[in-house]
């Protein structure tokens, strides 16, 4: 069915440019955006408003005015509302991605010191748009509300929490320092994955972490069976503090990483990341168990230290065989994060120093943030029906 524009709105913009010409291009703009809006919501719903249709699949809604800021000055839109079907009109999510990708530069521009005329020329470039000192100011204030108000938001149970830090470098009390960005991921009961927070500190100390995890439970984060993550410094005595009896899993890809450290040559790598993979990608708990063994005396005589290395550390990598077979892999390893440390890498890279740990968490956050939107669109990360609590197999 051809949704037409309304005669009369054709008739006034003809009218207006006519008589006024470029004087009232915005205001030609804003008539012609809001027909086709509303041409837009009768395809969706397949129905013009009070049309009788056997096809119709929602209802017109009224209207909400939308201020938007453009090239042609701002002006004010009214968006068509529906009711019975989800819908928001193209034109105005373009302008939403735009925004966003907006904040990310005001933040990445912010960080790095540069002065608010610097910051105000790069928006004019961008946007077309001519704005103040005291805009941009208030832009990066209104930033800051916004992502302080995500990092807060309410969390709720959470099968199965990931953890993982990284590091920038930072200006602190004169001095430049590696500062710790601690990060943290969950799985949903119903399947998806979820940015949970991030926390920016001057070390992964265990007060840090305890702090962060914390900070996590203050927010209703319950109900966690598995944590999964490296064998980040101070985590270990914060997390058994903070979830005490909460079986952990320590990255198989990390402790691979590791063992390759005790090895007597470089040439035995190669072996012995065969005898690992073997481990890990063994039945059941009793056979990961039983290749263990076989690999800690394999190496007793030639890598006694080695030996010795395997026995202690990687029965924590093989907690995930207590999960149901079609989670282990996705949760053996803590690489479900790597993606979020890549997008972080590539915006932070720009700025190389960071004037301040503020500033730092401030880029990072907004990073975080979309791509934590972008998740909310995705299908299931994982297949929850009867998963049941953890039960180590015997």
């Amino acid at each position: 069915m051809a949704h037409q524009p309304d005669s009369t709105v054709v008739e006034t913009v003809v009218q207006l440019l006519c008589e006024s010409g470029l004087s009232q291009m915005a205001e030609a703009v804003r008539i012609m955006l809001n027909e086709a809006m509303r041409i837009e919501r009768s395809q969706v719903i397949e129905a013009e408003p009070y049309q009788r249709s056997d096809h119709r699949r929602g209802y017109a809604n009224g209207f909400k005015p939308k201020t938007l800021d453009t090239r042609l000055g701002t002006m004010t839109v009214q968006v068509p509302q529906t009711r019975g079907v989800a819908f928001y009109p193209s034109a105005l999510e373009k302008g939403v991605r735009s925004e966003r990708a907006l904040k990310l530069a005001v933040a990445e521009m912010y960080v790095q010191g540069v002065s608010t005329r610097k910051v105000t020329e790069v928006m004019q470039q961008l946007c077309g748009l001519e704005v103040s000192s005291t805009q941009v100011s208030r832009a990066a204030q209104l930033l800051d509300e916004e992502l302080s108000a995500w990092r807060q938001r309410p969390i709720g149970e959470m099968p199965y929490l990931v953890l993982d830090a990284r590091y920038e470098k930072v200006r602190h009390g004169g001095s430049v320092i590696s500062c710790a960005v601690l990060i943290a991921v969950g799985i949903t009961p119903d399947g998806h994955r979820t940015l949970l927070g991030v926390s920016v500190s001057l070390s992964e100390a265990e007060v840090h972490w305890r702090e962060f995890l914390g900070s996590l439970q203050d927010r209703g984060l319950h109900a966690v069976q598995l944590i999964v993550s490296d064998d980040h410094a101070g985590l270990k005595a914060a997390r058994e503090a903070r979830f005490a009896g909460v079986p952990w899993q320590r990255c198989q890809f990390h402790l691979q990483q590791n063992a390759g450290h005790y090895v007597p040559r470089i040439g035995m790598r190669g072996e012995l990341a065969a005898d690992l993979r073997a481990i890990f990608d063994a039945p059941d708990r009793a056979e990961a168990d039983r290749r263990l063994e076989l690999t800690v005396r394999k190496y007793e005589r030639t890598a006694p230290k080695l030996a010795a290395w395997l026995s202690a550390n990687v029965p924590d990598g093989l907690t995930v065989f207590a999960l149901p077979a079609a989670h282990r892999r996705r949760l053996r390893t803590s690489n479900l994060l790597e993606p979020l440390n890549k997008e972080i890498k590539r915006r932070t890279r720009v700025a190389t120093l960071f004037p301040n740990e503020a500033a730092l968490l401030r880029l990072v956050s907004a990073v975080l943030m979309e791509i934590s939107e972008e998740w909310e669109t995705e299908k299931l990360y994982l297949r929850m029906e009867n998963s049941g609590p953890l039960t180590r197999e015997e």
